[in-house]
Formats: C-alpha cells, structure tokens, sequence
C-alpha cells in the first residue's frame, strides 16, 4: 500500500470518534419518564415475560436483528495470524457491511484463543445474546471443527462467511455460465486450485448442485490430492482425493471445463487456459490479483467465461453479495440453522435476479446503457439493491421448507414489502452518483484552487476517477500543498490566472457580455482579476464543463459572477438553490434554502417546479408540499395566501405534478396529522420536496433537521442556472466538495446528452 494510501486509511479509522461503529439508542431517552421504563423499575416487566416465556427475547430485546461477528484473528484477510486485536478493524468493517447492505445489527467479538475447544465453549456461551453468528478470518483446519460443533450445539445460525461466502456467490456464477455455455454440471470437469476453508466449502456447495466429486480435481500447493498421497494430507482433503494419474495444476488444466481459482495470483498461465475444453469457465477469484489476469485469460480463449473477485472486471465474485442477505433471511425467520438448502436458494436467487431485466437505477450506477444476461453478467453487481427483496426471501422459504424456521414467514408479498421499506432511498445514492461521474469525467475549476479543502478533495476526484480538476492559484503557493497530500501535479491542471494565457479572449468575452451593463474593457480586465469570475469565464467559453466555488467566499460572491456570465436556462426566470437531506428510511428535498430572500406566488412556483427536477435527479418521485405556518386556509395571512396562489399556478403549469399546499411542516411529513384531519389532500404526510415562503424558513429548516437528526446532506445544488455550478457552504469537509463536484459532472453529462 502506498504511504499515502496508509495515512488515508489510518486516518479514516483515527479521526473523530475511533474505529467505524458506535451503538445507538433506538427508543426514546429525553425524558425520566422514558429512562424509567428503559430501566429500572419498568425493565422489569420484560424480563420477567422472557423468563416465563424465553421465545419473548426476540419480543422485546435487539436479539432477534443482533449478529456476533466473532474471530481469533488467525486468518485476517491476507495477513495472516495476526492475532484478535489487529482483526478487529476487520470485523468492525463486517459489522458496517451487515448494517449497510441489510439493517443488521453487530457486536464485533475478538476471542484471543488459538484453542478449539476454548473458542467453542465462548462462543456458546453467548447464544442468549444474539440472533447469529458469523464466524469470521479463523485458520484452516480449526475452522472446520469450529463452525461444525457450533452449529451442531447451537439453536441460532452459525456461518463461517470466509467458507461459505464465496462457495453461494460463485456457485450462483457457475449456475449461469454452465447454462452460457451449454453444459451440465454432472458432466463437467472442475479443477480447483486451493485447499482452505473457501475452496472446501466452494467444492462441497458445488457437489450439492450436481457436480460429480471423480470429475473434480483438487490442488494444493503440493499438487493435485489424489488418492494415496501422504504429503500434507488432513481429512479434509481427503474427502476429495480422486484417483489419477495427473500430478501437476497444468496437468489438471487439460481438458477441463471450469477453473475454480481461491489460491495465489499468477500461478495460471496462458498455455494452461489454451488446454481447457471448449468454452472454458475461468473464475479466478484470487484477490487482489487473481490466478490469471482478466485480459490474459480472454486473449489466451476469446470464448472464456470469465470471474474474479476483482470490480474492475465483469463478473465480480463479491461476498457482499450473501452473507447481509442470508442472514437477513435467516434471522426474520428465526432460522436455527444456515443450512445446505439455505444456501443453494441463495444461490439460485442470485442466479435468477441475474437473468431479470437490470433497472434504470442499477444502469445508472455503473453507467451502463444496457446490462444483458451473458458471458459478462452472470451474477448481479454488488450495489444491486434488488438482491435485498430476493436473497432474503429465498432464505426464508427455503428455512421453512426444511423446518429449520422457528417462525416462518406466512406472507412473502408482504416480507419482500418490509424489505423494500427497510432499503430506503438513501442506500447506495452517493454509489450510484461517483458511478455515473466516473463513466465520462468532465473538467471541474475550483477557484479556491490552493486551500488544502480543495486539494485533497482533487485528490479523491482524481484517484476515484470523478473529473479533472482545474485549480485556480499560484502554482508556487499550490506545489508545496500538491506535495503534502501527495497529489501528481501532472493529474491536475493547475492556472495562475495573472499569467493565464486565455486572460485577454475572456476579458473580450466578458466585456461583449456586460459591456450594456456599463462595464468598460478596463473594468472588464480589472473584474477578471476576480478567481470566480475567471471561473465562470473558463465555463463559459468552453474551457471546463463546470465550477466549484464558496468553501471561502460567502454565497452572493459566487453567485453574482455566475448569474452575469453563465446566466440562467431559457425558460428560468431566478435561480435557486436546494438541499437533499438523506435520513434512515426517507429522503427530502428542501428549497429554496440559498437564494431567494422573500419569493413572489410566481418565484415560488418556479421553484417548486426547479425542485421537483433536482428530486427526479436522485430518483425521487416529486411529492410537493407548499410549506406555511398555515394549514389550507387555518389562518387568514398574505403570507399563507401567497404559498396558496403559489399552488394554483404550479398546478396549473403543470398538472402532472403532485402538489399540496398551503400546508405546515408537520402536515406535510407525518402521516398521522395528514391522515387524521385532512383525508382529501394529495399529500399524506409523504411529501419528499419542501419549499418554503422565505429563506428565513428554509434556511432554518435544512440546518435544523441537519445538526439534529444526523441526517447526510448533499447540497447546496443550484438549480435553474444554464451550466454546471455550485456553491459550497463554507467550512464543509472534503467528502462534501467531493460529492458536489460529482454532482456538477453529473449535470455537465446531462447538458452534453440535451445537446
């Protein structure tokens, strides 16, 4: 890892409150009255129902959403026995990953044991406090034992995600590259490279599908297991020693038609891919390099069908994939165990979700046109939000059709429903938003090009592949900053806007442009001394295809230059600004929260109209409330009554818009209220986009429900301006800056599409 990349994630782990997880309460607190009945007296209650009654734990306590990520650290990624305590940061990050993709709660338990049966004897130990456990970065052959008497002596699932993740994602792969291929799994022949937990689990899972065990050969790095080798032989290997003749992995090659790779990178060469069967299935799933690069593989067999466990390639074997799902499923069932059937309707979900038409959404993210079934979709992408509805619900039918659910579903339209709200429209947004920025880059200037802000934001737009960016500043100032966060000068382009070459044609260009306004060609140069007006220039003539501005500046200093020179859209008569606030389970759009002070019926209308297109941007059916300190005529007010002519005229410019109003904030986002007193309305206290009579309101608002709820906040986002800009608040961190450049290459993409 390069030093820079260690500082980085060194830091990421340090800063603020350290490690990646903390618990939250998840009732109420604020008051005696609340933190009585939290604890004493009113715990009682509930403790003396789950000891009459042991099944009411999953009633009333987090138990039944509760996962022990548990290891010794013996096995931790490729590091090896690095002991409990350094795996931790790896099983904090499972836990962020359980919670992420699935809404799983974790416990990250780090055991410093290397005995079997001391580990065993922990583990069970803790079978009232959690719903499961994942087993996690524990040695072969300890593991083995360990995850069979665990599951054999405990009533909750236990799952060794390091054995089975890969065996249920990389089976649901073979399932479809088999049916590209034309073949069937009892007759093909397997050459598996690697003897650990994942290999054996992998083998197994596959044998469960079909395969034949004399068809498969395993290799270790001794050579194939066949029968009578005495060389680092254990049970395990055992079980899969085949008779043979053939000794090496080329010899193994020869012939066969799958390759399963979960051993070293590079160990397989071109001539071995060349002496496969026909329409050869290579999952080369070493990581991070893989048995045989992607590119070797295909030019060696243009017919390959080819995975790794890489993202840069089709195909992607990713754990991400099963273990949040399958346990999702497993725990909404109560499951006692993960078994066998479990997994395979894991796999065979996947497998089918694979070959469904792709989403727009999912398109989106990794900026494709199409995503077709074939040689190079064979599995669903890792941010697929659809394996959340169909994992889980596989899982759990098929724990009920082996007995092993303690309460199974009876419902499945209604489980996949409590699945999709569980998703929220908030998971994966920031994904999906880099994805799509990522497919065509485009140049961004930053003003405020020597700020440290600035530059380590260009640094993540460079290494993630976001935009170019464009610094403006003196490059004597700008190198000693490039140098401390190790920024490649040559990836960046950097202006001095005195020495600027293209100085006197933008100084021409902005004198034609407000030469009518009374500025002279001497006032004009005089202004182009201004960074932000540079800025607005260079986009205006082409020069960037958008401006970040405003980490220093305060809001008109950028918006007045941006307004002179890049203007509105034709149809735009102001611009305005808006925030998207992300929360657990919701997501709403407040505006205008920046620019109009106190906005006429028509401003308001206008904005509204702006805002509902920057909602439909993230994939928000616009829900419009009209927001007041009046509920539809409650108080007789000309401030109420502008935000009800606002209405009209929204209504009547566009009908196919949903809008409400007037109406008071709480009507707006709360059922209850909206549902209690004014059935009629076409908002239920679902309204996602907000727009407000003033600033003052707006403003207010978004910081409030900001610095209160926790909520993610992607924004300021200007809207009705004819290019690309956006105004920074100031003092934002550097995933902010990130996120808004990402944003404004968005917009550039969709102006060049219009084009």
């Amino acid at each position: 890892m390069p030093d820079n990349s260690r500082d980085e994630a060194l830091d990421y782990h340090a800063s603020g409150r350290p490690g990646k997880i903390e618990v939250v309460p998840s009732k109420p607190t604020a008051t005696q009255r609340d933190l009585s009945l939290a604890y004493t007296p009113g715990v009682a209650a509930p403790c003396l129902d789950i000891a009459a009654n042991p099944a009411d734990v999953y009633k009333y306590t987090a138990k039944g959403n509760l996962v022990a990520v548990i290891t010794n650290g013996t096995a931790v990624l490729g590091l090896g026995n690095i002991g409990a305590a350094a795996g931790k940061p790896v099983m904090e990050g499972k836990g962020v990953l359980f919670k992420r993709f699935a809404d799983i709660d974790v416990f990250d338990l780090e055991l410093d044991t290397r005995d079997t049966e001391e580990f065993i004897r922990a583990v069970k130990l803790l079978e009232p406090t959690f719903g499961g456990i994942n087993l996690e970065d524990i040695a072969a052959p300890e593991c083995f034992e360990i995850e069979e008497r665990l599951k054999a002596e405990m009533n909750i699932p236990v799952f060794h995600d390091d054995q089975h993740g890969t065996a249920i994602i990389s089976a649901a792969a073979l399932i479809n590259a088999l049916e590209v291929a034309g073949k069937k799994i009892e007759d093909v022949k397997m050459v598996i490279s690697g003897a650990g937990a994942a290999a054996m689990a992998c083998l197994r899972l596959y044998v469960k599908l079909g395969l034949r065990k004399e068809n498969a050969l395993l290799v270790d790095r001794h050579g194939i297991i066949y029968k009578g080798r005495t060389e680092d032989m254990t049970a395990y290997k055992e079980e899969f020693a085949v008779e043979t003749d053939r000794r090496t992995l080329a010899d193994a090659f020869k012939g066969s038609d799958v390759f399963i790779g979960l051993s070293a990178g590079g160990i397989v060469t071109q001539d071995m891919i060349r002496s496969m069967a026909n329409d050869p299935i290579v999952f080369a799933m070493a990581n991070p390099t893989p048995e045989i690069g992607y590119d070797e593989a295909v030019s060696a067999r243009p017919d390959v069908i080819m995975a790794t466990g890489r993202s840069d390639y089709p195909n992607q074997v990713n754990n991400v994939l099963g273990f949040p799902f399958i346990f999702r499923g497993a725990l909404d069932c109560r499951a006692t165990t993960i078994n066998d059937e479990m997994k395979l309707a894991a796999s065979r979900a996947l497998a089918e979700l694979a070959k469904e038409d792709v989403p727009d959404s999912v398109l989106r993210a990794y900026g494709k046109d199409g995503i077709a079934f074939g040689r190079e979709y064979l599995i669903p992408k890792p941010f697929d939000y659809r394996v959340l509805l169909n994992v889980p619900v596989a899982v759990a039918r098929a724990a009920a059709e082996t007995g092993v659910a303690q309460q199974p579903i009876t419902d499945y339209g209604e489980y996949r429903r409590r699945l999709e709200h569980m998703l929220g429209r908030s998971r994966g947004l920031m994904h999906e938003l880099y994805s799509r920025a990522r497919q065509d880059p485009k140049r961004i200037v930053f003003p405020e090009g020597d700020q440290e802000k600035i530059v380590r934001a260009a640094k993540i737009l460079v290494d993630e592949g976001l935009a170019f960016p464009i610094l403006l500043g003196r490059r004597e100032e700008l190198l000693p900053i490039l140098a401390k966060y190790h920024v490649e000068e040559s990836k960046i382009t950097i202006i001095d806007i005195n020495h600027a070459p293209d100085l006197p044609r933008y100084v021409q260009r902005f004198h034609e442009l407000r030469r009518r306004h009374g500025i002279t060609l001497s006032d004009a140069r005089k202004i182009l001394n201004s960074r932000n007006y540079f800025a607005m220039m260079m986009l205006e003539c082409g020069d960037a295809d958008g401006v970040i501005s405003g980490l220093r500046a305060f809001y008109p200093a950028t918006i007045k230059p941006a307004l002179q020179i890049v203007k509105t859209r034709p149809t735009v008569r102001h611009v305005s600004g808006a925030y998207l606030l992300m929360f657990k389970n919701r997501m709403l759009v407040l505006a205008d929260t920046t620019v109009n002070i106190d906005p006429d019926s028509e401003t308001l209308a206008e904005i509204a109209e702006q805002t509902a297109e920057t909602a439909k941007r993230f994939h928000l059916e616009p829900r419009i409330a009209m927001i007041s300190f009046s509920n539809f005529g409650s108080t007789k007010d000309p401030g109420a009554e502008k935000v009800r002519d606002a209405v009209e005229i929204l209504r009547k410019r566009r009908p196919d818009l949903i809008v409400e109003g007037e109406m008071q904030a709480d009507t707006a986002v709360t059922p209850e209220i909206a549902q209690t007193d004014y059935p009629w309305s076409a908002i239920q206290g679902d309204a996602n986009v907000l727009v407000f009579a003033n600033l003052d309101a707006a403003n207010a608002a978004y910081k409030l429900l900001w610095r209160l709820s926790g909520a993610e906040v992607i924004g300021p986002i200007l809207q009705g301006i004819a290019k690309p800009v956006h105004v920074l608040q100031r003092g934002v961190d550097v995933n902010d800056i990130v996120n808004m450049a990402a944003i404004a290459v968005i917009d550039a993409q969709r102006l060049e599409n219009d084009r």
